[in-house]
């Protein structure tokens, strides 16, 4: 039998991605995140179940992890800002700028969305959970996450379709 770290590692990748998702494109709190899931799981490997969902395990640590630093920053205060996509973040497009500025947009919208409506696309949309595992994820009925999917699915449309625009958060003037 593979040993812990070559069974985790496949899917180091995933959760980078929803880690970046869930942090709205932020590096470093992301690398964080899954390295705190990372430890957290191979602290709690005798724990788990044997023929449990080895993907679905680690989503569902990496997504409680985030909740609970969410919490915690609230209760110390901080705010998170919205990253900007920068020129680099863009995709090359070889003279294609509407589809760099698709792109764009999209990744604004998606960074517009909530919390759980974002969380619910990514881990359905990206990387291809059910609706079943999806729930096991968030620890939410089936039905609250066909709603979200369907609510974020639908403010993204209107996002792409200029029914709604960014909240750019004009900066302070001294008085």
């Amino acid at each position: 039998m593979p040993d812990q770290a070559s069974l985790i590692e496949a899917h180091i990748p995933g959760l980078r991605r929803f880690a970046l998702a869930l942090l709205r494109g932020d590096r470093v709190r992301a690398d964080d995140l899954v390295q705190d899931t990372l430890e957290r799981a191979l602290s709690r490997w005798r724990g788990r179940r044997p023929d449990g969902d080895l993907r679905g395990w680690l989503y569902t640590i990496l997504y409680n992890q985030f909740l609970s630093d969410r919490r915690r920053r609230g209760r110390q205060g901080m705010h998170e800002e919205l990253t900007a996509c920068t020129e680099a973040e863009l995709p090359r497009s070889d003279g294609r700028q509407e589809a760099a500025l698709a792109h764009r947009d999209l990744l604004r919208g998606f960074a517009e969305l909530s919390d759980e409506q974002r969380s619910v696309l990514f881990l359905i949309g990206v990387e291809d959970l059910s609706y079943e595992e999806a729930a096991g994820v968030l620890a939410v009925p089936i039905g609250t996450v066909m709603s979200r999917l369907s609510r974020g699915r639908e403010r993204l449309r209107q996002y792409m379709s200029g029914g709604q625009k960014p909240r750019i958060k004009e900066p302070r003037r001294a008085r």
